[in-house]
């Protein structure tokens, strides 16, 4: 994908990103006036800031669900617990 040729033979999907970057690269001062166009150019590439993010989005929906799931479970613990033994037909061992 770096030649500029897709996987059908035509331009690959990061290349305008590129033809962005070789234009501000040919007509700046110094290659550091450019760093905005490199980083769009090989996000495009790698999709690095969009695969953490997807981690991160991952992890916070599970440690919530996590928390839920705990949550419920003590509830139902707690309904269980009441439920049969608040009758007094089962003693509760401790």
């Amino acid at each position: 994908m770096a030649s500029g040729f897709g996987y059908t033979g035509g331009r690959s999907r990061c290349f305008p990103f590129w033809q962005d970057f070789q234009k501000c690269y040919a007509g700046a001062d110094t290659p550091s006036e450019c760093t905005l166009q490199k980083e769009d150019y090989l996000e495009c590439l790698h999709h690095t800031k969009e695969v953490s993010r997807a981690l991160r989005i991952k992890t916070e929906y599970l440690t919530k669900t996590s928390v839920e799931i705990k949550q419920k479970r003590e509830e139902a613990e707690v309904q269980v617990a009441s439920g049969i033994l608040g009758l007094g037909l089962l003693k509760e061992d401790k």
